[in-house]
Formats: structure tokens, sequence, C-alpha cells
């Protein structure tokens, strides 16, 4: 089985303590401009893509829809996680040079499918 190298990197972000994880969490990073990149669960409520995809256009953050709740929260030692944000702009870069060769939806700003 191949190994997902963006689930990799998030779990090397993790580690290294540069994730936001949770809805409260995520959405705190984002309005004190700490977030470079936030990520979405597949699976989250239409309510909850709706709240990034217009909290992120307005803050100019990368959003992107990306993975299943358990792979994300699995990817960075946690249950389940509907989202996730990105607080060092390298590791951002790196994710979103992933997603982009992926298959991932994206929307800058908005979250992006």
């Amino acid at each position: 089985m191949a190994q997902n190298k963006t689930l990799s990197l998030l779990g090397l972000a993790q580690k290294a303590g540069r994730i936001a994880s949770g809805e409260f969490s995520t959405e705190k990073a984002v309005k004190e401009g700490r977030a470079f990149l936030v990520i979405v669960s597949e699976e989250a409520s239409a309510n909850t893509s709706k709240k990034f995809v217009n909290m992120c256009t307005y803050y100019r953050v990368p959003c992107w829809k990306y993975g299943r709740k358990e792979e994300l929260g699995a990817a960075i030692g946690k249950e389940f996680r509907a989202s996730l944000a990105v607080l060092d702009e390298h590791f951002a870069e790196a994710i979103a040079k992933r997603l982009e060769e992926g298959s991932a939806e994206r929307s800058v700003g908005e979250c992006q499918d």
C-alpha cells in the first residue's frame, strides 16, 4: 500500500506542534492570523464546510477539502477530525503542493473541493 505523503506531512507538522485541529481551534487559528492552510474533511457537514469556506475567503487563507475524518485524525495521532489548520508556512506550502498534485479539491480563500 502506497503511503500518503500528504497525511505523512500532516503527521510531521503535528509532531512539530504546528497543527491546530478541531473546529474551535481551527477557527481560532484562522481568526488570529496564525493559519497558513486549512483542511476540511470531505465528510464534514455542509454547515461546517460553508463556515470554513466563508471564513477562509474573508481571511484569505487557502482551504482544501481532503480526506475522511478518520484519516485526518489518524495522521495527527488523534481521533476523528473534521478540520485542521497548519500553523507553519513551510509545512503549509509542502502540503498544498502535494494536494495540488493529487486529487484533492481546492478553493483558495474558498475551501477548494
